[in-house]
């Protein structure tokens, strides 16, 4: 459970025409029709006025919040009867958390367009292509030229982004979200960078097969083949790419009795994880925030607890984090955010296909790009599904906001009974949440519609402490 979600993440590894690194949400595609360009270049600065007018709270230089009691302390202390108490911050909490969210949302834009130029700039000085040349001239073998082909691209992609992503640790650093020093960083991002080629390769093998196979319907048996890897990685992620940067160790061991609590919720829930299947994983040694969640499908599902969770916050606290993580679970969010991705892949790929030949009609030659079933025409591929991500970025945090809106909920509901004061626990828990993420208190609307996929906290905290169907003899949505 994140107070905000897409700009602060673990490491994680994604299909290839979702990956991204850094805060980049997208590539700004920049054509040689300057008329285009201008309406881009255009787009990205009313866009980027609108997101960074300035919130309800001023902006001050960052400081030092002041060691006084916190807002999350005065946030446990009852309320006069009939007032909620919505998320608020010391004013040199809000300071930072204003300072820092600006920040970031300037990286986000810079990150954008540079991403674009980065690969308009390769297409235009045919680096794919070059690659393409050593790989045929590396081995006649088709799998064998994009075992050589892909990494070589991908990686030049990765190393010539890292300023950004560089940029991106070093506010998490500065505005104190991160401890992780910049060995294990690097560290991280090499075996991001491995897990990355493996999953390049047998991607972009499987495109070019099925383009040089059906040069009409290629997108379509691409997603075919696509549909069931999502679903394999959503099973083996924790099995295979979670411990690659992280220390998971049974929570019985550490934290019996808060294992045990755990599994009266699972069971209040009706699903069967035994305390077997639940760590506490080491975030500490890299990072400040706070979570908890189940993950994997089948056979793998497992909780996880953050060991800065337990360092932060309550028993109670912690299985209502538990509680909306696995609502995900109960609710079908997983199965739905499944089926969601699949058919935005299928309509970017629909949508791919058209551009990509009036693309390579008007520039092909410019480009030294043979035809569709050229590997050189991969970085064409990626620029256009890295810009239809960009701009569907909104439709996908709204759909996101209203699946956690739903895990708020449920989490409410599954522990009512199970942890006295339920709405106040949950409140302080979200006041938590977002002292330690650095949150900013009154985000804008265009904020929140851009970059929000979790409700603004201070909306979540106001929820959980009205939410009360019980009082009012109404039976629970959710759990009953």
């Amino acid at each position: 459970m994140r107070a905000r979600g897409s700009l602060h993440h673990t490491p994680r590894v994604a299909p290839l025409f979702f990956q991204r690194r850094g805060m980049a949400g997208g590539t700004r595609m920049i054509r040689r029709n300057n008329q285009a360009a201008a309406f881009l270049s255009a787009f990205f600065v009313i866009l980027a006025i609108l997101l960074l007018s300035a919130p309800a709270s001023r902006a001050q230089q960052p400081q030092a919040a002041p060691p006084a009691q916190s807002s999350a302390q005065s946030a446990a202390a009852p309320s006069p009867a009939g007032q909620v108490q919505g998320y608020t911050l010391t004013p040199g909490q809000e300071a930072q958390a204003i300072t820092y969210a600006r920040a970031r949302h300037e990286l986000y834009f810079l990150d954008v367009a540079y991403g674009f130029l980065l690969l308009v700039l390769l297409l235009q000085l045919r680096v794919a292509p070059a690659f393409r040349d050593w790989a045929t001239q590396w081995t006649s073998n088709g799998f064998g030229q994009i075992v050589v082909f892909a990494p070589l691209l991908l990686v030049t992609i990765d190393v010539l982004s890292l300023p950004t992503a560089m940029w991106e640790h070093h506010l998490a650093l500065q505005y104190r979200q991160s401890i992780q020093g910049w060995e294990s960083w690097l560290v991280d991002w090499a075996k991001g960078e491995g897990v990355e080629i493996a999953i390049g390769i047998l991607m972009v093998w499987i495109l070019f097969a099925v383009i040089r196979k059906s040069s009409r319907n290629w997108w379509f048996y691409f997603w075919l083949a696509a549909v069931p890897l999502i679903i394999l990685g959503a099973v083996i992620e924790p099995l295979i790419v979670e411990p690659l940067f992280y220390k998971f160790t049974p929570l019985a061991s550490s934290q019996p009795h808060l294992a045990g609590r755990i599994e009266q919720v699972v069971a209040r829930a009706g699903l069967q994880i035994p305390q077997s299947r639940m760590f506490e994983m080491n975030a500490s040694t890299k990072r400040k925030d706070v979570n908890a969640y189940a993950s994997g499908l089948g056979a793998t599902k497992r909780v996880v607890v953050w060991d800065t969770s337990i360092q932060r916050m309550s028993e109670d606290e912690i299985l209502f984090v538990f509680g909306h993580e696995m609502g995900h679970y109960v609710l079908g969010h997983v199965r739905d955010g499944i089926l969601f991705s699949c058919a935005v892949l299928l309509l970017f790929l629909q949508l791919a296909y058209r551009v990509l030949h009036w693309m390579l009609a008007r520039w092909g030659e410019t480009w030294a790009i043979r035809g569709p079933d050229d590997l050189a025409s991969l970085p064409v591929l990626l620029l256009l599904l890295t810009l239809f991500g960009f701009l569907f970025t909104p439709i996908s945090n709204a759909y996101s906001r209203r699946l956690e809106h739903q895990a708020d909920q449920y989490g409410l509901e599954v522990i009512h009974g199970l942890v006295p004061a339920a709405p106040v626990v949950a409140a302080h828990a979200f006041q938590i949440l977002g002292e330690v993420d650095l949150e900013e208190p009154n985000p804008s609307a265009a904020v929140k519609f851009w970059f929000y996929n979790h409700p603004p906290l201070d909306e979540r905290m106001r929820f959980a402490q009205t939410y009360d169907p019980w009082s009012q003899g109404r039976a629970p949505e959710f759990v009953k």
